[in-house]
């Protein structure tokens, strides 16, 4: 059996594409098939002060930012915390092989280890289990298997030392789909699934549903330009809540226009979203899907963004400036069901980067972020957080 050892390819860069992975080698060449891995090792250390207490340890917004996690209340809970982990840490593998009639197969498979509640603790082991990132196939245009939604713009997101950045104002969404790509154009069928909020002991609480009788469907343009690119896509989906003698259902449309644009060295991205019961798809489920009210379903309305400026100081130092926003048009009349759900949620951040060598990053950034409930409660987060990232 011979090995082959390979410099850049085309497959390659195709393997990587739906993933934030900056690098991808060749590992060997067995017959038709070339291997892939990729990935990297990363360091986070966070100082949060949160105004209105900090969430438990074992919660993922200690991790990394996610809105909805962001306390609120009486500011003078204030509370800061400092936590350390490695879980962002990913691994990547995949296959290109060249079939008979001349078109390639290429499939991949992705793991991390964040947001898996199994495994080991902090006092001894820190161990976590991981979980799938990405795993699909793709041929002659198709692909079929679990990655980012069609939904979204994975390269409209800004570089950030938090896993997400602008996680109230981005699409983000990683699920099994068929898709089919041609052109500028690409469409999918994605797993369906529902956040609706219901009435439970007095308070509104969210119910995760999988009762819809058909798949998430979008639509997607892309624009390439010598300027950078502009994505648009559209998404239509049913919100359904099926329980006992309830059977409710509604429909949910929204819209993404997001894109990028080169400034010499520099870059601007941004992305705005709007639409109708969007839920789980934007700000990581700041907002759920709907209101269950009565046998009826009510659409959350919600509206999105970011923008984010990327300087680059010289060869090894760069920064970016960071604007993130999300804001529910909840239904008043029915905050009797829904109690006290998220009105608005805002971010910004500003980083500094350093790479001695291409693959090897040290930063540090700092975020103040704020949430604020429809009764006019809030609370606010402000993070100082330094990093240490080798891709392979």
């Amino acid at each position: 059996m011979k090995f082959t050892p390979l410099k850049t390819l085309a497959a390659s860069a195709v393997l990587c594409a739906l993933t934030s992975t900056a690098y991808a080698a060749t590992a060997a060449k067995i017959g038709d098939t070339e291997f892939t891995y990729g990935g990297y090792i990363k360091l986070d250390s966070m100082w949060s002060d949160y105004s209105a207490g900090a969430p438990a340890g074992s919660d993922v917004g200690r991790d990394f930012y996610v809105p909805s996690t962001l306390t609120v209340g009486d500011d003078n809970s204030s509370d800061a915390v400092f936590d350390m982990h490695a879980r962002e840490s990913r691994f990547n593998f995949g296959t290109a092989t060249v079939m008979d009639n001349g078109k390639t197969v290429n499939t991949k498979i992705e793991i991390d280890f964040l947001a898996s509640a199994a495994g080991g603790n902090e006092r001894v082991s820190n161990s976590y289990a991981p979980r799938i990132r990405h795993a699909f196939v793709t041929y002659d245009g198709w692909l079929f298997g679990q990655t980012w939604s069609n939904f979204q713009n994975v390269g409209a997101l800004p570089e950030a030392l938090d896993f997400i950045g602008p996680a109230e104002g981005t699409v983000f969404v990683r699920q099994t789909q068929v898709k089919y790509t041609t052109g500028a154009w690409s469409f999918s069928l994605e797993n369906p699934e529902s956040t609706i909020t219901t009435f439970d002991n007095k308070a509104g609480v969210m119910a995760v549903t999988d009762d819809a009788s058909l798949p998430d469907f979008t639509a997607r343009y892309t624009h390439k330009a010598d300027w950078g690119n502009l994505v648009v896509a559209a998404l239509a989906r049913q919100l359904t809540y099926k329980v006992g003698a309830i059977d409710a259902d509604e429909t949910s449309f929204g819209v993404s226009a997001s894109g990028m644009v080169k400034l010499g060295e520099d870059n601007f991205k941004f992305m705005l979203t709007q639409g109708k019961g969007l839920g789980r798809y934007v700000g990581v489920n700041v907002a759920h899907g709907a209101v269950l009210n009565g046998d009826d379903l009510d659409a959350i309305d919600s509206t999105s963004g970011f923008v984010a400026y990327q300087h680059k100081w010289n060869s090894q130092w760069r920064s970016t400036f960071l604007y993130s926003f999300f804001s529910a048009d909840n239904n008043t009349d029915l905050l009797a069901i829904s109690g006290d759900p998220t009105e608005s949620s805002q971010s910004y951040s500003a980083n500094i980067l350093y790479s001695p060598v291409k693959r090897l990053t040290f930063g540090a950034e700092l975020k103040h972020a704020e949430r604020e409930t429809e009764s006019g409660v809030d609370g606010d987060l402000d993070r100082l957080q330094f990093s240490v990232k080798y891709s392979f």
